[in-house]
């Protein structure tokens, strides 16, 4: 009997695997090239990351944390068009762009020179049915990077900016959990460039404009960017780590935003909560400045709101970020270790809250 009972779980087991990859997959066509070189936005040894004619690189003034993974980003437009100017969300990009984003650890984030590590490459392809995320896992050689819809794990080293070695596992996501995170009223969406994070400064290496320049600008120059006003009506976003980008609330806020806000909103996935925790919200309450949470169970930590001001540590936000245990921590996906850094300036923002 035993026998059978453990035949049966085999079974059932396995065909729960073949269903889940058979998910996985449809998120394939024969048009998605298996291998990241076969799509040409790198000249040369892709590598190197040095982008082809037609793929213009880009920076967040405040980006995502993904346990401490660097990233390279760039865009490319479909040929003769531009996004639209809108100062009130992400940019929305005309069908055909390609969002390019590669993770990767310095060996030693104190000198460059020592080389880097690349994880993966992620594609948001915005086709005719809408947005699409595929993603491309760096092979141990670093010489390409093949598509991967299953997920992986992976453990990285690196010295960090203190001299500390560090060793953590590092979650590569599969296709459906992207749209975890990439999710407005069930549509998949980017999450990062809006205007207010693209206002900052780039150097454009390999061009007549090796100095930095303002991305907008630029995307302007280039006519990436139609409608744009004078530089000085947009808005732009503090760098979260560099004071004199910005006050202590703004640089909070504007971490929560990048970071929590693509869930946590009216129209994202988290909305049961009633957490807004958009750059753009007013309200306290949905701040979750002295707002029981809807549903936290232990990942409460025993404690009675969102946010208490003047107390961090009686605090469910500052509890939920300091925590690794998948039932407790937030994000739910993404992170694997703590960001301390981050962390301090949250704590001190509700520390100062009044």
């Amino acid at each position: 009997m035993a026998g059978k009972i453990g035949m049966r779980k085999a079974v059932f087991y396995g065909l729960l695997a073949a269903v889940l990859w058979l998910t996985l997959t449809s998120w394939r066509t024969d048009a998605v090239p298996d291998k990241l070189s076969d799509y040409g936005f790198f000249a040369g040894n892709p590598a190197q990351q040095k982008p082809a004619a037609g793929v213009v690189p880009y920076a967040l003034n405040t980006p995502l944390f993904s346990d401490y993974a660097e990233k390279l980003r760039f865009v490319k437009l479909p040929d003769g068009q531009a996004v639209a100017y809108n100062d009130t969300a992400v940019l929305a990009f005309p069908v055909g762009t390609t969002l390019i984003k590669t993770f990767y650890f310095p060996n030693d984030f104190r000198d460059p020179a020592k080389g880097r590590r690349l994880m993966e490459t992620r594609l948001l392809v915005h086709q005719a049915a809408g947005w699409k995320a595929f993603d491309y896992v760096w092979n141990d050689e670093q010489t390409d990077a093949v598509l991967e819809v299953a997920g992986d794990t992976k453990t990285v080293q690196y010295v960090d900016k203190a001299g500390i070695p560090k060793q953590h596992a590092y979650v590569i996501p599969n296709l459906n959990q992207c749209k975890g995170c990439h999710n407005r009223n069930e549509v998949m969406m980017p999450i990062g460039p809006s205007v207010r994070q693209l206002n900052g400064d780039l150097a454009y290496s390999g061009t007549a404009k090796a100095t930095p320049e303002n991305q907008l600008t630029h995307w302007k120059q280039e006519r990436m960017l139609t409608g744009m006003p004078a530089l000085a009506n947009c808005p732009k976003a503090p760098v979260w780590n560099k004071p004199e980008t910005g006050s202590l609330n703004d640089r909070a806020r504007i971490w929560l935003d990048i970071n929590c806000a693509h869930c946590h909103n009216p129209k994202g996935p988290a909305m049961t909560s009633g957490l807004n925790l958009s750059v753009s919200e007013t309200d306290p309450t949905a701040l979750g400045v002295l707002k029981t949470p809807v549903a936290a169970g232990r990942g409460s930590g025993g404690h009675s709101f969102d946010v208490v001001p003047g107390k961090p540590d009686e605090s469910i936000l500052v509890y939920r970020l300091q925590s690794t245990d998948p039932g407790e921590m937030m994000p739910e996906l993404g992170r694997k270790t703590v960001h301390t850094e981050s962390l301090a300036l949250l704590r001190e923002w509700i520390k100062n809250m009044k």
